[in-house]
């Protein structure tokens, strides 16, 4: 019996469209059946948050990056062309009008086929996220996990 084949992606960007080349790799790997994680570390967190406002206590520093970062997937610039936000409205109209899947619903998409997506606890801790403001159906770890997962892969992946 053949065994299972594993890609592992690193997702240390908060950029947008980098964040979405992550999960349009991460659905291909697992629709041709691999076993995908992502372990999302620094800015990469901000694709696991969600969208709504959550009330938790903070610190006044933790409180601060939360104020500065993206809440959820939908929220992130791009790496290029941000143009104070403009340029995510420009890509998310061209991505609609060529039915291209939002990053939102790619996330979703990863999460319906299993991709072990992870969020790294040592970055949370550095940022003042809390598992509330995560989305559900996620797991937590430090790099040691990754370690474990990507030592027998066979694609893996920084970005």
């Amino acid at each position: 019996m053949e065994e299972k084949k594993k890609t592992t992606i690193v997702l240390f960007s908060g950029d947008y469209d980098k964040a979405m080349a992550a999960y349009i790799i991460a659905n291909g790997a697992a629709a041709y059946d691999h076993e995908v994680t992502i372990f999302h570390t620094f800015w990469g967190l901000n694709a696991l948050r969600k969208d709504a406002l959550v009330d938790v206590k903070k610190g006044f520093m933790e409180k601060m990056f939360g104020k500065m970062m993206p809440k959820g997937a939908d929220k992130m610039g791009l790496s290029k062309m941000n143009y104070l936000g403009m340029g995510p409205k420009m890509i998310k109209n061209v991505m609609k009008k060529h039915n291209a899947m939002p990053l939102p619903d790619l996330v979703e998409m990863a999460q319906e086929q299993d991709v072990k997506l992870i969020a790294c606890t040592m970055t949370m801790d550095l940022l003042g996220l809390h598992k509330d403001e995560l989305l559900d159906d996620i797991e937590y770890a430090g790099v040691a996990a990754y370690i474990g997962d990507a030592q027998d892969g066979n694609v893996s992946l920084f970005i």
